[in-house]
């Protein structure tokens, strides 16, 4: 952030935040609210809930021999993941049998090309892999049992909420609970959505999400 004010010679930045990236995003401007100029939160975790299909009690992030407890055991500091395994849920959730419809394939391998990139000692392993630092699964797990690790009612910048009909990581209640705890935020719902939708087609919910981002961004 001070890198970015310095280049830009702007006091206040305007944030936008993915999945976990969101939380982060909340978690920095609740507490450094002066130096956040919008807040953008797009499928992201918060609370408001205590159970989730796939992230909380009984998941595989759960540890069973201390149900309720992430399984630092299991997923140790970083997991492996490979090209495939970037598009397991993204398919499921894609209401199409093709999903070459929803998505633009050119797109989908960029993204995957860039996830290898990430990581330099990708190529070191068959198949190709990249590490995900696992605290970001740590802190989602936390999340999807209601255990906050922000206030949105310290959220006095203006913050859009986005979320994705489809989305299989956030829950209406998180997007809600934002909205109603935050002084000055609005939401969004993008009808038959994905998780992915900035990286679906335009008419797969893409260019509803930039047309509420940008209005959001430059109002």
């Amino acid at each position: 952030m001070d890198a970015i004010s310095g280049w830009s010679g702007d006091d206040r930045v305007s944030l936008v935040g993915w999945a976990t990236g969101g939380h982060w995003v909340g978690a920095y401007a609740s507490e450094n609210p002066e130096k956040v100029e919008r807040a953008v939160l797009y499928n992201t975790l918060y609370g408001g809930s205590d159970e989730h299909p796939t992230l909380g009690r009984g998941s595989p992030l759960d540890d069973k021999g201390n149900p309720g407890t992430f399984d630092t055991a299991a997923f140790g500091a970083y997991r492996l993941n490979t090209r495939e395994s970037l598009f397991t849920a993204w398919d499921k959730s894609i209401p199409a049998e093709d999903k070459s419809q929803w998505r633009d394939p050119s797109v989908a391998k960029a993204y995957g090309d860039a996830a290898l990139a990430s990581d330099p000692t990708s190529a070191e392993r068959n198949p190709p892999s990249f590490r995900a630092p696992s605290g970001a699964m740590a802190d989602s797990f936390a999340l999807a049992l209601d255990r906050r690790q922000w206030d949105a009612s310290a959220l006095s910048m203006p913050a859009l909420v986005i979320r994705s009909q489809l989305d299989f990581w956030s829950r209406p209640a998180d997007a809600e609970t934002i909205v109603r705890e935050a002084p000055n935020a609005q939401l969004v719902t993008i009808p038959n959505a994905t998780h992915f939708v900035h990286l679906d087609r335009d008419r797969a919910g893409r260019a509803a999400f930039m047309s509420a981002l940008l209005r959001f961004l430059r109002t």
